[in-house]
């Protein structure tokens, strides 16, 4: 029988997200993924459309888990 690696599924993080978080999967498969592997969370596979950069208008790291209300820089819509 062949090896197989099994993980958890990472937990889905609390509210919607940032209307400004971006990451290459949005481009590809039109959503945002979270990291599937441990190999990935350390990746900054996500930027914040604001700052274009993977630190955030507020200077702390850009994440789907950590782009939640509670930041300052937070949006969830495009209105005021």
């Amino acid at each position: 029988m062949p090896f197989q690696k099994s993980y958890d599924p990472p937990a889905p993080g609390p509210g919607p997200g940032c209307i400004h978080l971006r990451s290459k999967s949005m481009y590809v498969s039109g959503n945002i993924r979270t990291a599937e592997t441990p190999a990935e969370v350390g990746s900054h596979a996500c930027w914040c459309n604001m700052t274009q950069h993977v630190i955030g208008p507020d200077q702390q790291s850009v994440s789907p888990r950590g782009c939640r209300a509670g930041r300052l820089c937070f949006r969830d819509s495009y209105e005021s």
